[in-house]
């Protein structure tokens, strides 16, 4: 080996850790993560990799469907009623709401904050009377599956490090995201699809909103057999999904198996962890071949479920296809399913683009809930809905009479056994 790469790999954290002994190798086996299936607590879930013995509890969820709205939807004009900010509307924000906090680049030359309350109107629904805006007629329907926190706060004021933390649960990128996080602990169900999987789309919103990132469904330091495998939003889905012309099936398998032992030998040499990876994803990717064309025919879902979804149900790459897909894959036995919708982050003109927005996402969400229901998956099925931060209910006079919100505590909500719970900043009332 090369003098410059020997040296390299005797600084490789996990190589070190397989050249101390025992507790090296144990620390190393975790990481390489074991293909043998288990049986979960409950008896009721085969799954395969993970950690043995874990969870050591019975657990109430065995899936998450996180639907991650990028760019920060403004909660006081969706689903956190604030009746009494008509009375403070054109007067300058207080002091002890913003308590100190620093600003953004966008509004530190802001000499004043005028708070402007939402146009929209807000009514109660459910047996609980949640207020929810006009925005949304079919997730009003199902409110009584919600569950709203309102008592959530970030510190990161910008979408790169807010986004990143809600990922990851750090500001500074690098770390595992919760989707890798779970693949690493508890495998998957199935081992023709990945145990996580990422599909994003784009709003009607803002089509130039906040860019997204593959860091922000990476594995960080878990070996990347962990990260999230992204479905494209354009074209082909999954790209080489065909075997080249002239290659058939058995010819890719036995090429495969060449390799493999190839990749074996170079895994018993360097105990390098992401050989270990190599293996397992061409692996994944020849089973992907057949399992991938199937999760994407929907010419067999019921007429019903397809008007369920709305008419953008049967457009690749929309938020509402993405949501079938999500229950697709739920019901197939991926862990962890994660859309992103891209197009929240409304500086100007956010009544025409909330509106927009929320066209995209209101009725496949109802529906991806009421999917889940019907056919007994919600029970054990977390579904989370959510953005990076919330806004402050202030305008930029120099945006008059576009409204714009500035960036404040995070809005989102989640379900699970008929729950999903909705968090957003405290309330003003």
């Amino acid at each position: 080996m090369d003098p410059i790469l020997q040296i390299q790999d005797h600084l490789n954290r996990r190589t070190f850790l397989k050249a101390t002994g025992g507790m090296g190798m144990a620390a190393l086996f975790s990481l390489l993560g074991s293909k043998i299936a288990f049986a979960d607590s409950d008896s009721k879930h085969k799954r395969f990799g993970g950690l043995a013995g874990f969870p050591n509890f019975p657990a109430k969820a065995n899936r998450v469907i996180y639907l991650h709205q990028s760019g920060a939807p403004s909660q006081m004009d969706l689903f956190d009623y604030k009746p009494k900010l008509a009375n403070l509307r054109g007067q300058d924000l207080p002091d002890s709401i913003r308590n100190g906090q620093r600003l953004t680049g966008m509004t530190s030359g802001q000499k004043s904050f005028p708070v402007a309350p939402s146009i929209f109107k807000f009514a109660q629904h459910g047996k609980a009377g949640i207020w929810m805006s006009e925005l949304w007629p079919h997730l009003s329907e199902i409110v009584d599956e919600l569950c709203f926190v309102y008592s959530m706060e970030t510190d990161a004021i910008n979408h790169d490090p807010a986004i990143t933390f809600f990922q990851t649960g750090s500001q500074l990128a690098g770390r595992p995201s919760m989707g890798a996080w779970l693949a690493y602990g508890l495998g998957t169900e199935n081992q023709d699809l990945p145990a996580y999987v990422v599909m994003t789309s784009v709003g009607t919103g803002r089509k130039d909103d906040q860019p997204l990132y593959d860091r922000l469904w990476g594995s960080g330091f878990l070996p990347t057999e962990f990260q999230g495998v992204k479905l494209r939003n354009t074209g082909d889905p999954v790209l080489y999904l065909s075997d080249p012309h002239g290659v058939d099936r058995t010819t890719r398998r036995a090429m495969l198996n060449d390799l493999g032992k190839l990749n074996k030998l170079r895994l018993n040499l360097m105990g390098d962890p992401e050989i270990s990876t190599r293996i397992t994803q061409y692996e994944l990717a020849f089973r992907m071949q057949a399992s991938v064309p199937e999760l994407l025919d929907i010419s067999k879902e019921p007429a019903a479920v397809m008007e369920m979804y709305g008419p953008e149900v049967k457009k690749p790459g929309t938020y509402a296809f993405n949501c079938l897909l999500a229950r697709r894959l739920a019901e197939r036995g991926v862990r962890f399913v994660q859309l992103f919708h891209m197009g929240w982050d409304q500086h100007f003109n956010l009544p025409k683009a909330i509106a927009g927005q929320t066209y995209d996402t209101d009725q496949p969400t109802a529906a991806l809930i009421k999917d889940l229901k019907q056919r007994g998956m919600l029970d054990d099925t977390l579904v989370v809905w959510g953005g990076e931060f919330g806004r402050t209910a202030t305008i930029t006079p120099a945006a008059s009479p576009c409204l714009w919100r500035g960036a404040a505590s995070r809005a989102g909500w989640l379900t699970e056994r008929r729950t999903t719970t909705v968090t957003t900043s405290s309330r003003i009332r």
